[in-house]
């Protein structure tokens, strides 16, 4: 019974599964009973499930026949209808295809026209798009072409720029077109071609401003500022903006600054012909003017490019090779006015590089040097002049017609003498015409000098004490060089040699005249402390003295040239009772020099005459006792007196006032003892007073008588007169012997 519970339970359980099934076959869509019917066939049970299925099918046709059944007469009916409607239907089809025949007849135009206003609407469509691409392109284009005719104009930094907004702004925008790739891979190549033309146009600048600095160092000088307006700096500020825009900037200052160092050197190498003319110096200043000036204009104007440090550094080795350049070139000039002219030079270039900033003290210090070599070329140039006045004076007093002659000359020179002034024209001056010459000379050359110290900003002591030390070695070197060439030339004449002696004395007293000039000149007065004196009356002093010493030889000298014309017969018997003719001449001679003198101070006066006498006496003692002379006769040893008597009467005649009573007859005291002793043959006398102080032949050497007492010995026997005293004394020649033989002994004596 258990097992047929069992039984009976699972056969529900069956059933009701096999109903699901049904129910969800029946509600499920046909693709999806798959599954459904897997699950039947999975179980043991699938034949009682084809049996219910069977059933349900039969239940559900019994189900379509009955409702089938309930409305067949409808479906009667609208069959019937639909019949009827048939042959409406096929009008309306046959009215349809008509129509349809005529509209695809008249539409085909139509679909014509639609067609081509398809294309319309699409080429509108491609031509609005292409337009929004080109509207998008166009400002890219736009931009390259602008960026083309800037680099074309050279407008390189603006290009930068446009290159920039072009790379950075535009192109992203349209980046995936092709052209735009291009100019993409083309903008590295337009970054180093903009850099390549401004470094272009800056080589271009340099080499410019490198031709051009004489141009703008000129213009500077003249006027200072403003120079820089002649130079377009406009390369350098673009080329800086674009290599600072590329990060190339530190490239772009080493660069500059390392062709402006060679432009430097190549500046400052002077020409090797600079000191033949002003010009040369000139041009080689307005070039480093020029340079400066730029550089001066590039500091100021750029941030960086150049600093202080590196224009200092410049111009330290500019002033270093400028003043090396200088000493060597000034050295070779010998031209002061070129000289005086490039100093007004270097003082421009100074002053106009000091307006810049520069230091220029060391320049001024340099000017200092040159102010010596100026001096050397003045006093190389005076003494040219000072040759010509010399050589072409006449050494005659100036002699004046006139006031107007007159007063000339004493403008001219600082002279005075009222009695001169009181006499009548025509007069003279007692010097002659180089006395003015020469002292107006020294004051052009003091103005020489004080023209070198204008504008060297030097206080008026230093420029007193420069003036003065220049003027001392114009006259104590330069003047009394030339004074002293004069005075020992060969052919220098008395009457030279008396003017000079004049003229430097005059000289010498206008030399407070100078001292006066000076301090009027430099406002400095001569006792100030430290002042140099002026050594002028030492140069005319000593010029004079030489010209005296002249005077004195030049006498001697002439004397000697007259004495030559002696021609004693030194073993005459006669007597001519007059003076020798070359002897007379010598007098006349010696008379018409002395005459001469008058103008020379009296102490020159007397010395060179007494220098002449003592001369020509003892010329004369040396003609009576010269070797060649061994023998001579009293008579020849008379004419002999005649002569020395003249040259007595001569010193007795006063040739030159100033001597007291007959000291100028002292010249000849020697001879005329010598003679007296001899003459009148007083040798007991001689012989009984020498050596007492008081004796009549103080005078009479015994050596020197002697000596003419031996040239007489071997002569006495042929002379008539000594003949005479043999007769009336026959021992005469024991007598010379004895004589003789005393005077050895008292030459011996004398000796011991």
């Amino acid at each position: 019974m258990e097992r047929s519970k069992m039984a009976e339970a699972e056969s529900l359980e069956t059933a009701a599964e096999h109903e699901r099934i049904l129910r969800e076959i029946e509600s499920t869509d046909t693709a999806c009973i798959g599954p459904t019917l897997r699950s039947v066939y999975d179980g043991e049970e699938h034949g009682r499930f084809m049996e219910k299925l069977e059933t349900r099918i039969r239940n559900h046709d019994r189900e379509i026949e009955k409702m089938c059944n309930f409305h067949y007469q409808g479906f009667v009916d609208s069959i019937t209808e639909l019949l009827k409607v048939r042959g409406e239907a096929q009008k309306l089809k046959n009215q349809v295809t008509d129509t349809n025949r005529k509209l695809q007849h008249e539409g085909k135009e139509l679909v014509i026209a639609m067609e081509e206003l398809k294309q319309c609407r699409l080429q509108q469509r491609n031509i609005s798009a292409t337009v929004d691409k080109l509207m998008l392109c166009l400002p890219v284009l736009e931009m390259y072409s602008k960026l083309r005719d800037q680099m074309k104009t050279k407008r390189h930094y603006p290009a930068l720029k446009t290159l920039e907004h072009l790379e950075h702004t535009y192109l992203p925008q349209v980046s995936h077109y092709r052209f735009c790739k291009v100019m993409v891979d083309n903008i590295p190549k337009l970054r180093e071609e903009i850099k390549d033309v401004s470094m272009s146009d800056l080589k271009d600048f340099l080499e410019s401003i490198r031709k051009h600095s004489d141009k703008i160092g000129e213009t500077a000088m003249k006027q200072v500022p403003g120079a820089q307006d002649l130079v377009d700096f406009s390369p350098v500020y673009r080329c800086l903006h674009i290599y600072s825009v590329l990060g190339a900037r530190e490239t772009f200052e080493n660069y500059y600054r390392k062709q402006r160092r060679k432009q430097a050197r190549l500046v400052l190498q002077p020409p090797s012909n600079m000191h033949e003319t002003l010009d040369g110096y000139r041009k080689y200043f307005n070039q480093i003017v020029g340079f400066f000036v730029v550089e001066d204009h590039i500091l100021h104007t750029t941030q960086g490019l150049v600093n202080r440090a590196y224009i200092d550094e410049l111009w330290e080795m500019a002033l270093s090779k400028t003043i090396a350049a200088l000493r060597t070139h000034s050295s070779y000039c010998s031209d002061p006015n070129l000289v005086l002219d490039l100093k007004n030079l270097i003082v421009l270039f100074a002053d106009t590089l000091q307006v810049y900033g520069f230091p220029v003290n060391q320049l001024f210090d340099m000017l200092l040097e040159i102010r010596d070599q100026y001096s050397e070329t003045l006093l190389k140039k005076w003494a040219g002049i000072f040759r010509n006045i010399l050589d072409s004076d006449n050494y005659s007093p100036i002699p004046v017609t006139s006031e107007e002659m007159y007063k000339k000359v004493v403008g001219q020179f600082p002279f005075q003498d009222t009695e001169l002034e009181k006499q009548p024209f025509p007069k003279k001056f007692p010097f002659s015409e180089f006395v003015p010459k020469v002292y107006n000379q020294i004051k052009e050359f003091i103005y020489a000098c004080l023209k070198f110290s204008e504008d060297l900003h030097l206080s008026s002591t230093e420029v007193d004490d420069m003036i003065r030390k220049s003027t001392n070695l114009l006259l104590t070197r330069t003047l009394s060089n030339s004074l002293q060439n004069v005075i020992k030339r060969k052919n220098i004449g008395l009457t030279e040699l008396v003017q000079i002696i004049i003229n430097t004395t005059h000289l010498e007293k206008s030399c407070k005249y100078l001292e006066e000039f000076i301090t009027n000149i430099t406002n400095v007065l001569p006792e100030t402390v430290h002042t140099t004196k002026l050594y002028g009356t030492t140069t005319f002093k000593d010029a004079r003295h030489a010209a005296e010493e002249e005077i004195y030889t030049n006498l001697n000298q002439k004397i000697d040239q007259f004495l030559q014309l002696a021609d004693y017969d030194w073993m005459t018997g006669d007597l001519d009772n007059k003076a020798s003719d070359y002897l007379v001449d010598l007098i006349a001679f010696l008379r018409s020099t002395f005459a001469v003198f008058t103008h020379l101070p009296g102490k020159v006066a007397q010395t060179a005459c007494m220098s002449a006498c003592k001369h020509l006496a003892t010329s004369l003692m040396q003609l009576l006792l010269e070797a060649e002379v061994r023998q001579l006769t009293l008579g020849a040893l008379q004419q002999f007196n005649l002569d020395v008597r003249e040259c007595e009467q001569f010193a007795r005649s006063g040739p030159v006032p100033g001597f007291q009573e007959d000291t100028l007859q002292l010249a000849f005291i020697d001879l005329r003892q010598l003679l007296d002793l001899f003459i009148q043959w007083d040798w007991s006398t001689y012989l009984a007073d020498y050596g007492q102080p008081n004796c009549k032949y103080l005078r009479v050497n015994p050596v020197t008588a002697l000596t003419l007492l031996e040239k007489m010995k071997d002569t006495s026997r042929k002379n008539n007169m000594f003949a005479q005293f043999r007769k009336n004394e026959r021992d005469k020649q024991k007598l010379i012997d004895t004589v003789a033989k005393q005077l050895r002994g008292l030459i011996s004596s004398h000796h011991s």
